[in-house]
């Protein structure tokens, strides 16, 4: 077998990762395998794992009932192509993400990733305006501090100045944005706030397809939390004014921020909702723009009477029959016990970190911990520390944060929480 050491060297040189240099500067853990919340490294390291794979593994590694869907389904068929065929793990998958979505949401397009469900999800909006008659809605509004992905269009919609697509700047489409709301999940809601997005929205409602937000949390913008009242206004607004709401859920939902879709703590169903990341657990990509029947309808009626949309993987069985089965899992348990739990748990653990001197400010939601520095973070200190303390957390910008999978025991989330706080120290 090619030794540790071979291994990275080869990486070093062939393997370009996220969010790197090519070389990189700083060489990766080697995991061997992961299972439970700890991942083993090659080196004989166990960590405990405090981001769920990218928010994605909410139930763990190897867990015997998404393992097992995954087997029998490859049993089965593997793949076979969505266009012209079907099967009953995608059709099972459809329905139910219909049954447990906001009321209203009737149809689902199954996508890759998360960046093509938004994709999806603004392609059908400016094709609904365009078969209805209005071409000329093809602009997006959103608010600052949203991420909602690195392809073209998605990084149109991420801030502009403080996101990590700014070097785009004069390709990307202009879209309209306006200030980040006003942050605290329990924080009263401010009017002047609200008046302002309605007055934003009437000014270009004439252009704007739809308004697209995270609801509650922005993630990879900032972990910010927000009022839902923002979001409920939004969707008044937008239906006042003809305009559509997309509501990027993709690392929001199945339950990460204390319900099940960040949209039911507002109590509103948008007219496209993306979802992803957890919807296979993390065993494989797969994400979803799930419609109302009036953007379906709309689109139909166009002189190009089809969603020109058609990925290679679309709708792939074994993806299909893994979501299922950890949607299976997920509701078969007291899912919200085990996210307060956490949170619980981390709202106690980080606690301590407020009390440093380069801490700005701890927040908790649901599963969902964030200690925010006043300078942004040294990486390879704050990873020096977390693996030194067994666990593993990818902090950015000014952020050291945690999502740790439902099945994390207290004793992880408070080694998670402890390790955060020796981070935060150091800096």
């Amino acid at each position: 077998m090619t030794s540790q050491e071979e291994l990275l060297a080869l990486d070093a040189r062939h393997v370009w990762h996220p969010y790197g240099p090519m070389p990189g500067t700083v060489p990766p853990l080697l995991v061997r395998e992961a299972a439970g919340v700890r991942l083993r490294l090659a080196d004989g390291r166990e960590l405990v794992d405090g981001m769920s794979s990218w928010w994605a593994a909410v139930h763990g590694y190897r867990h015997p009932v998404l393992d097992a869907a995954l087997t029998a389904q490859a049993g089965r068929m593997s793949h076979v192509m969505f266009g012209g065929l079907t099967h009953e793990p995608a059709i099972s998958l459809a329905r139910t993400l219909v049954e447990i979505t906001p009321d209203g949401l009737e149809h689902v397009f199954l996508c890759d990733s998360g960046s093509v469900s938004i994709e999806v999800a603004v392609k059908m909006c400016m094709q609904y305006w365009q078969s209805t008659g209005q071409p000329g809605k093809r602009r997006l509004l959103t608010w600052r501090g949203g991420y909602h992905g690195d392809t073209f269009q998605p990084m149109s919609v991420c801030d502009p100045d403080g996101g990590m697509h700014s070097l785009w700047k004069g390709t990307l489409a202009e879209q309209v944005f306006v200030p980040a709301p006003p942050p605290g999940f329990g924080a009263p809601l401010d009017q002047s706030y609200v008046d302002m997005l309605a007055e934003q929205v009437a000014a270009h409602a004439h252009e704007l397809a739809a308004v697209i937000v995270e609801p509650v949390v922005q993630g990879a913008g900032g972990m910010r939390f927000h009022n839902p009242g923002y979001v409920r206004a939004l969707r008044e607004i937008t239906a006042e004014n003809g305009v559509l709401l997309i509501l990027d859920e993709i690392a929001t939902g199945f339950g990460r921020s204390g319900a099940l879709f960040a949209a039911d703590h507002a109590g509103i169903t948008p007219d496209v909702l993306c979802v992803g990341k957890a919807l296979t657990g993390g065993y494989l990509s797969m994400a979803a723009a799930l419609c109302t029947p009036e953007i379906a309808d709309g689109i139909s009626r166009g002189e190009l009477p089809v969603l020109a949309h058609g990925p290679t993987f679309m709708g792939n069985p074994l993806a299909s029959a893994v979501a299922n089965a950890s949607i299976e899992v997920l509701l078969g348990q007291d899912w919200l016990a085990e996210v307060r739990r956490i949170e619980a748990g981390l709202q106690s653990g980080l606690s301590a970190a407020a009390e440093l001197p380069a801490v700005r400010e701890v927040r908790v939601l649901g599963a969902i911990g964030v200690v925010q520095l006043d300078h942004p973070v040294d990486m390879a200190t704050a990873t020096r520390v977390v693996t030194e303390h067994g666990v593993w957390v990818r902090p950015f910008r000014d952020l050291i944060y945690t999502m740790p999978p439902y099945v994390s025991s207290d004793e992880d989330v408070e080694s998670i929480a402890r390790a955060i706080v020796a981070a935060a120290a150091v800096a």
